[in-house]
């Protein structure tokens, strides 16, 4: 181990030089940087395995794992040639089966880009949510409404709590006008669902995580030594709860069109059978 150390080494230094060359000479290139029987890695071998842009010392330290990771691994084959039995060795209807799956799926992929492009409508994902609610049961709070942060010296602080909690249309423009002249930060999420400890992060001082905080605070406010922290909660969901559509519509998109997905192949294989049969590629003894 400590002669592939030092070799190691020795030919760090000279790939760091030869990194750091915009060519690299053919003698260069075919450079040894290790050997275990009859297997050698080049820096031919090397450098098509090196990331790019990396530093001179991270170049060094890759470098170095790289050796020897090879080198552990061409030991690892030796014993694993001379121990294993030759039907253990035989890998060929492995590589075969592995490499007709590879085919297969790049050509379904293929197809379905140039073919087949599915589209799930809103009818269709109401369908499955109505069917299959029981499966979209909450595991945290959610809420809609209103984050507003302020600097502790923002002027008119008493508007601003009561434009926030109003539900007036007009408040809202007024609170809106001022947050965009004098807020720090301040998010609209009424028509979007967003879990409660995404905005309790946002605060100095969490909001309670308990389901009874939300059935009877509609508001919560706090500060630090800098700002004033203002959440309007209009809507709620508590965990264990059917989730809303919209908040897993998502979800049941990629669930549907993965679905769609499936039956296209399946189809395909049915209809690649069928033509198979007319074409009298099929034999069957």
């Amino acid at each position: 181990m400590r002669t592939l150390f030092r070799l190691s080494l020795l030919t760090i230094a000279t790939l760091a030089c030869l990194f750091s060359c915009k060519t690299v000479s053919q003698e260069e290139v075919s450079k040894p940087l290790a050997k275990v029987d009859d297997r050698i890695l080049t820096l031919s071998d090397l450098e098509k395995a090196i990331p790019h842009n990396l530093s001179k010392n991270d170049s060094v330290a890759f470098t170095q794992n790289y050796i020897n990771r090879w080198v552990k691994s061409q030991l690892l084959l030796r014993k694993a040639e001379l121990n294993l039995t030759p039907e253990e060795k035989d890998l060929e209807q492995i590589l075969n089966d592995y490499r007709a799956s590879l085919l297969i799926h790049k050509y379904q992929q293929k197809l379905m880009l140039q073919k087949y492009t599915p589209l799930i409508t809103t009818q269709e994902i109401e369908a499955y949510y109505n069917e299959m609610s029981v499966n979209f049961k909450l595991n945290e709070h959610i809420i809609q409404g209103i984050f507003i942060k302020v600097p502790l010296n923002a002027p008119k602080l008493n508007k601003l709590k009561q434009w926030y909690r109003s539900e007036n249309p007009e408040d809202y423009i007024r609170l809106e006008e001022y947050c965009y002249q004098n807020a720090q930060k301040f998010d609209n999420f009424l028509d979007r669902w967003v879990a409660l400890h995404e905005i309790s992060e946002l605060l100095p001082k969490p909001m309670p995580n308990h389901p009874q905080f939300l059935d009877y605070n509609k508001f919560y406010e706090t500060k630090d030594s800098t700002s004033h922290y203002l959440v309007s909660i209009r809507a709620y969901h508590k965990m264990e709860e059917v989730a809303p559509v919209n908040y897993v519509e998502d979800k049941i998109k990629a669930i549907l069109l993965n679905k769609k997905r499936l039956e296209f192949i399946q189809n395909l294989g049915d209809e690649l059978y069928d033509e198979g049969l007319k074409q009298k590629v099929i034999k069957f003894y």
